[in-house]
């Protein structure tokens, strides 16, 4: 389309203003023009670079056909230093250092633009005095940022959309000062709108930030922002991030469907919350980080994760202060740890939480009042020293088991209740204390209080009814209990002294039958603990960190330390190292309250004979044991011929019996491909393979599988059934060995028989393995190993000759001893 014409409406008072005239460029039209005047632009596309230095009106035709294009080469298509009026014009920009429209001054008025460009920005607005109203307009920029204010500017912007902007949509810094209303933001390459700066700020009102590859919102380094009624969702990134002392507002939001942490804030920022729905996130739905990092939620809801990790996470001296807020359908609700971090929740709801409601870890405290908690693996787990709070007037229901105090923990518990537990109501272990208040538990499916291990812990007026294995239950040197009550249901005394002290008018406690120190009762009795019952029997959760996770870590040091000692496989034993090191930091993760990856533990070893693959595999089963992983990690070898019969059925059996053997260990299938031959058949094999498949998904944590054999085979082993592949979690070559390592076996051999190299053996032995035929029966570690014997072999036969042989001639071996190289391998 050829340029056109642009007819100026002079719109001054004075009469001989009032006239027309037609210009052939938008330049000279301007020209002329003054305050007031209007610009009717013919369509046509507009080569030129215009500025506005008066309050015209510049429009294109009124239908809203975009057939008006401002498209210079380079520099800025349209710059505004006045409060002119623009509407329906198609602007375009080619000029990467620059924006396609520029607001420098006034207050201009910008209505149905579209602009489509490839510039720095789509739209600009810099400076204090540039205050634009812009509505309805669109913004394509794939080169750079959708629209930019800086440098003091501000503006209003209304039902504006920002379309596949190259970097951030809608950007704040340097001191800007926007309000968006009714905007859409999506498929950004960067954020969708970022502020950044101190004194930066924006304000938006129902605004949607969909599909872009980055996070929906970032708020950084002082900036601060008021998000109301507004959808962040479909991010590649976290939903909405601060940073360094940033300050956000989000009332009555819905941030949805992000694959990272719904909100993330870290650096001292403040994020204050209020009708919020944070929902299918697949991290936290709140990340909190930082001392001076904080987090006010007020009638939010939290729930239904797409991932593993905790609904709201708060560490590193970061506090969180959650009321009437509802967190649900979750893996955890809420884990606060380090020594500083802080969480207040009051008149919550915690529900269908898969693992536990509340961890407190690393000296965190915790204060919930009038909450409540239902359907959960835990609802309050305190773990280890120096970690603390309270609950007052909170509710625990149908969990597995209520609160669990461990390692020193030490929080306090007022009037408190926990009904239907499916172990204990209240759980305390491995030195933890704890001070319960006026608690009670009914209807436990095992007991209510479970005081062991000498935990000084203190109960005052707490109750227990229907407990099925009884009110409560303590260790020797047990906890103080006063004024505790419970209807004994579920217990038998222990002796005829523990019932005569139930039967006893006033009575309870016994310190002689149960482990308690200071006892007073005033109500009905309490029954005695019982001992019947061996404590080994009663269901107890996990503690983050067994006991002897110390002696295992220098079990698997040693492991690992004959895995390096083994001659050559170093890309091997960098792969055992990775996994071991996936595994350990698992179950640290575990204890930190993290999720930990999914290790799959089954293996493939590839490679010809002698290369070490058998005693690799038994190595890794003793580290898979010292870790814990396997309960006893023994190494169970088999074939062909010991897992597939001679008639239909027993092939599942054989196969059945060779994996219980190796139940708690290692399963080793040398030669696996020998179960699929090529030309199978009728054979047994694949029902080996089919059984072998199933087992290791039913029973998948007990034994580890290790299938081996040539490197081409193995390959082909693999495509057999269409569950192998899946079942095993990478595949280790092991390279045959060069001279010098088949050397350094025999070094190794002569070493461990009290034999020694006499001079020039050494260099005898790497031209031997250097010429030696590397054919099919080349063995590999068993090729040197059988070189080693026949040398012992012709030094003895040597040395017998000798009457009196010296200690060197009894232990030196000479080039003279090596077998001839026509000799098999």
């Amino acid at each position: 389309m050829v340029q056109g014409t642009v007819q100026v409406t002079h719109g001054g008072s004075s009469r001989w203003r009032r006239r027309s005239g037609e210009y052939p460029t938008l330049t000279a039209a301007l020209a002329v023009a003054g305050d007031g005047d209007v610009l009717s632009i013919a369509p046509g596309t507009y080569r030129e670079n215009l500025v506005l230095h008066h309050a015209v009106t510049l429009r294109g035709p009124e239908d809203g056909s975009g057939s008006v294009r401002i498209a210079p080469l380079d520099g800025v298509a349209l710059t505004l230093r006045a409060s002119a009026v623009v509407q329906d014009l198609y602007l375009e920009g080619q000029d990467r250092a620059a924006p396609a429209l520029l607001v420098e001054d006034g207050s201009p008025e910008l209505t149905d633009l579209r602009v489509s460009t490839h510039s720095a920005a789509g739209i600009e607005v810099r400076g204090p005095g540039a205050r634009p109203l812009v509505r309805r307009c669109t913004v394509e920029n794939p080169a750079g940022v959708g629209i930019a204010v800086l440098d003091g500017g501000g503006g209003v912007f209304e039902e504006c959309e920002v379309v596949s902007s190259g970097q951030t949509g809608f950007s704040v810094r340097g001191g800007g000062r926007p309000r968006l209303e009714r905007c859409r933001i999506h498929h950004s390459t960067g954020a969708g709108i970022a502020v950044t700066g101190e004194g930066s700020g924006l304000e938006a009102l129902g605004c949607e930030v969909y599909e872009v590859r980055g996070a929906g919102v970032q708020i950084a380094a002082r900036a601060a922002a008021r998000l109301t009624d507004c959808a962040v969702h479909r991010t590649s990134a976290d939903g909405v991030t601060l940073d360094t002392d940033a300050v956000l507002t989000l009332a009555g939001c819905d941030i949805h469907d992000i694959p990272e942490n719904a909100v993330d804030l870290r650096s001292r920022s403040v994020l204050t919350l209020s009708r919020t729905s944070v929902r299918r996130f697949g991290r936290n739905g709140l990340s909190v980080w930082d001392p001076g990092t904080r987090v006010d939620a007020d009638s939010c809801e939290i729930h239904d994760s797409t991932g593993d990790y905790p609904a709201v996470w708060v560490s590193d001296g970061a506090t969180a202060s959650l009321d009437s807020c509802r967190v649900h359908d979750v893996p955890d609700a809420l884990f606060v740890l380090d020594r500083g971090s802080s969480v207040d929740v009051t008149d919550s709801d915690l529900s269908q939480v898969r693992n536990t409601a509340v961890s407190v870890s690393d000296g965190a405290t915790a204060q919930l009042d009038d909450c409540r908690i239902r359907e959960a693996g835990t609802g309050a787990w305190f773990r280890d020293h120096g970690s603390g709070g309270t609950l007052a007037g909170c509710t625990i229901d149908a969990v597995q088991t209520g609160v669990i105090v461990t390692k020193g923990a030490d929080p306090t518990l007022e009037r408190c209740t926990v009904t239907s537990p499916a172990e204990a109501g209240f759980y305390v272990s491995a030195g933890g204390r704890g001070t319960f208040k006026a608690c009670r538990v009914t209807d436990s499916s095992g007991f209510g209080f479970h005081v062991l291990d000498g935990c000084r812990t203190t109960l005052t007026r707490c109750h227990t009814e229907r407990c099925a294995r009884g009110g409560y239950e303590f260790a020797e040197d047990g906890p103080v209990a006063e004024e505790c009550t419970g209807d004994g249901s579920g217990l038998r005394p222990a002796s005829a002294a523990a019932a005569a002290a139930q039967s006893a008018p006033g009575g309870g406690f016994t310190g002689a039958q149960s482990g308690v120190r200071t006892v007073t009762a005033a109500r009905s009795p309490v029954a005695q603990p019982s001992q019947a019952a061996p404590a080994a029997s009663v269901p107890r959760p996990a503690d983050p960190e067994p006991a002897g996770d110390a002696a295992a870590a220098r079990a698997s040091g040693a492991v690992l330390g004959q895995l390096d000692a083994l001659v050559g496989l170093d890309s091997v034993k960098r792969e055992v190292r990775a996994l071991t090191d996936m595994i350990e930091v698992g179950r640290r993760r575990q204890r930190a309250g993290l999720k930990a990856a999914s290790v799959r533990r089954h293996l493939v070893f590839t490679g010809s004979p002698g290369t070490g693959k058998t005693t690799v595999a038994r190595l890794y089963g003793e580290i898979l044991a010292s870790l814990g992983v396997l309960e006893r990690g023994h190494l169970v070898e088999v074939s062909r011929v010991d897992l597939v019969g001679e008639h239909i059925g027993s092939t599942a059996i054989r196969t059945q019996e060779a994996f219980e053997r190796a139940r708690g260990g290692v399963l080793f299938i040398d030669e696996a491909y020998a179960l699929a031959p090529e030309d199978s058949g009728r054979d047994f094999g694949r029902e080996a393979i089919d059984t072998l498949v199933k087992l290791m998904e039913d029973h998948r944590d007990a034994v580890v599988v290790i299938v081996a054999g040539y490197t081409a085979e193995m390959d082909r082993f693999l495509t057999v059934n269409p569950g192998v592949a899946s079942r095993f979690s990478r595949t280790i070559a092991f390279g045959d060995y060069g001279p010098g390592e088949l050397l350094r076996i025999v070094e190794q051999q002569a070493e461990e028989h009290e034999y020694r190299l006499g001079e020039g053996t050494a260099e005898a032995l790497l031209t031997y393995f250097t010429e030696l035929p590397k054919g099919p029966a080349f063995g590999n570690g068993r090729t040197a190993r059988q070189t080693f014997e026949s040398m012992v072999e012709r030094h003895a036969g040597r040395v017998a000759q000798l009457s009196e042989p010296s200690t060197d001639e009894l232990t030196l071996l000479f080039p003279a001893d090596l077998p001839a190289l026509s000799a098999p391998c």
